[in-house]
């Protein structure tokens, strides 16, 4: 697929931004250099490759799942700039 500068203005246009006199011209060939690298990919035969999630494996250390009840109410309360009855307290903001 080719971009051509009508379709950078239009484009453009769409996205309300305001570009310089011979800008579109510049992107244009800018998009279609980008547009060309995915063709490139495209192209490349991936079967028999397995997906991958990232490029450097990470394994995450596994717990067990312990049910507690938090017992750090005071803890966070201290760091709230308002607290009223073991709860935030925050403005009303709806009357």
């Amino acid at each position: 697929m080719a971009v051509d500068a009508a379709m950078v203005e239009r484009v453009a246009r769409l996205a309300r931004l305001r570009l310089a006199p011979g800008e579109a011209a510049h992107l244009e060939s800018e998009i279609n250099g980008i547009l060309g690298w995915i063709e490139q990919l495209q192209q490349v035969d991936t079967d028999g490759v397995a997906p991958m999630t990232a490029v450097i494996p990470n394994h995450l250390r596994l717990r067990e799942d312990n049910v507690t009840d938090g017992g750090i109410r005071d803890e966070v309360l201290a760091n709230a700039p308002q607290a009223e009855h073991g709860f935030f307290a925050v403005p009303k903001v709806i009357e």
